[in-house]
């Protein structure tokens, strides 16, 4: 554990301020990209089996199978769905807006990625710019005895928040991207369930059957 501490606390003596601010929020951002995945994971978000094969026993009339199949589903969807199953009255607005508030829990942190993927590298680039100040002005203290090792250590030091700031941008931006597609995803699996359930084809199938027996 010492060996790993000891290059991050040289990075922080040497970068400064800004990669100590860098290195807590790449800390904190690890964290909650972690505590997304595991809530990701205790939602199943994903899999979806067991509430794919309700809807499909549903849209073919089978309601028994449709409710034995749903009582399986772990999905967080799975009380939307029953609530379309349970009740005809429930209006697709309805539905949308219980599906979305789940789709809010699970969206919480989403903002904080996105200010990090967006903002790290800025202020790694505030950090290089102070350094770059701190370099040049002591260049310029050095009068005409300027050292050329002095003022290129001074600007690869500056230029090490700007490295750090990427360094915790990118992973950041490619899992918030993972998030957000997934979501979508999910969007879309939630939509078709409750427009399947609303509106089933082996409902439509029953009543025209009925209208031809009637007529004969």
């Amino acid at each position: 554990m010492g060996g790993l501490l000891a290059p991050l606390q040289q990075i922080a003596e040497t970068g400064g301020p800004v990669v100590v601010v860098l290195m807590c929020v790449a800390v904190l951002t690890l964290a909650v990209s972690l505590y997304k995945v595991w809530q990701f994971w205790m939602a199943a978000v994903g899999r979806h089996t067991a509430l794919l094969e309700a809807v499909e026993a549903w849209d073919c009339g089978n309601q028994t199978e449709a409710h034995k199949a749903l009582d399986r589903s772990r999905s967080y969807l799975a009380p939307v769905v029953g609530m379309a199953m349970s009740s005809a009255k429930e209006g697709s607005a309805r539905l949308q807006a219980e599906a979305e508030a789940r789709f809010a829990q699970l969206e919480s942190g989403f903002r904080f990625l996105d200010s990090v993927a967006q903002l790290a590298p800025l202020l790694g680039l505030f950090g290089t710019v102070l350094g770059m100040i701190e370099a040049f002005q002591s260049m310029q203290a050095a009068g005409a005895q300027v050292d050329p090792a002095l003022l290129a250590g001074g600007i690869w030091v500056a230029l090490l928040t700007t490295a750090v700031g990427l360094v915790v941008a990118m992973p950041t931006a490619l899992v918030l991207s993972w998030f957000e597609q997934r979501m979508e995803a999910e969007r879309v699996i939630a939509d078709r369930a409750i427009l399947t359930v609303l509106h089933p084809t082996g409902a439509k199938t029953v009543d025209t059957s009925d209208m031809v027996s009637a007529h004969g």
